[in-house]
């Protein structure tokens, strides 16, 4: 299997012993909430010396309730996160569904992101191959760690080798997830990897027709996954997560954001001199 170990996207370089950050809100609330969100933790992420890709979808299709706020759609919200990289000069990052998304998508995003839902789409994956963006594929909910390199190969088919995982926990019962830290270094052998520490506290569809969350224990989880040598860390953050059109019970609050990520760069520092990498 021909799959790089390092790559870059724009500025930030994954799976090449420096920890990035992929953070913003769950979904496109309006073109002003990103630009301030995605300076606000800009700004945090410049101050710290940690690499960031923003995150933001444009359509949220697999809500809970048919009421959901999903996002502005393809068009719009391409365009929106378009004009954000532009101005801010970040990497983007956002959701495809479908694979006649993923080339109007790409116009707009650096990284397409397959949900966890669709991992094992063919078409999709290989759709999002093609257009050359770097594509991170989250680890299904019902997926062994070890079954995610066929997801891998299916992009490397398409020539493209600039790939990588995410965690975002593992289905436990009914409306619960827990987080297997063995498959960070089990996914490690196909692709750098990416802990998702706030998907991974979400309590799916457990709130009343949506999802609700843990999110006081975000800050744990992502520290022992840096601990175990991830590439990434994945956080929505949101300023008012109890407003929040999507995921709120999850997202990290803005105001937690840097004691959290000093933490994380701290025990990051630590496990890379003890290998002997710094």
């Amino acid at each position: 299997m021909d799959v790089g170990n390092d790559f870059e996207i724009g500025n930030v370089h994954v799976g090449a012993g420096k920890l990035f950050l992929i953070g913003g809100p769950c979904v496109i609330e309006s073109e002003s909430h990103v630009r301030k969100m995605a300076d606000a933790i800009q700004r945090i992420t410049s101050d710290l010396g940690i690499a960031y890709v923003f995150k933001a979808s444009y359509d949220k299709a697999n809500r809970t309730s048919v009421t959901s706020f999903r996002g502005p759609g393809l068009v719009e919200g391409s365009a929106i996160l378009r004009r954000l990289a532009e101005a801010t000069g970040l990497p983007v990052l956002t959701d495809v569904h479908e694979p006649a998304h993923c080339e109007i998508a790409a116009e707009g995003a650096d990284v397409l992101q397959i949900p966890a839902f669709l991992c094992r789409q063919t078409d999709l994956l290989l759709a999002a191959g093609r257009t050359g963006r770097a594509v991170n594929i989250k680890k299904g909910q019902f997926v062994a760690p070890w079954d995610m390199r066929h997801a891998v190969e299916k992009i490397a088919t398409t020539g493209n080798s600039r790939v990588f995982l995410t965690e975002r926990g593992a289905s436990f019962g009914y409306n619960n997830l827990v987080v297997d830290m063995r498959s960070l270094p089990i996914m490690r052998q196909f692709a750098p990897v990416v802990f998702d520490g706030t998907h991974s506290v979400q309590t799916p569809s457990a709130a009343n027709g949506v999802s609700g969350g843990q999110p006081e224990f975000v800050p744990v989880l992502a520290r022992a996954a840096v601990a175990a040598g991830v590439d990434g860390v994945f956080l929505e953050v949101h300023d008012n997560p109890a407003e929040a059109k999507s995921d709120g019970a999850n997202a990290l609050d803005l105001k937690y954001l840097r004691p959290v990520l000093e933490s994380l760069l701290a025990i990051h520092e630590a496990v890379q001199a003890k290998a002997g990498l710094q």
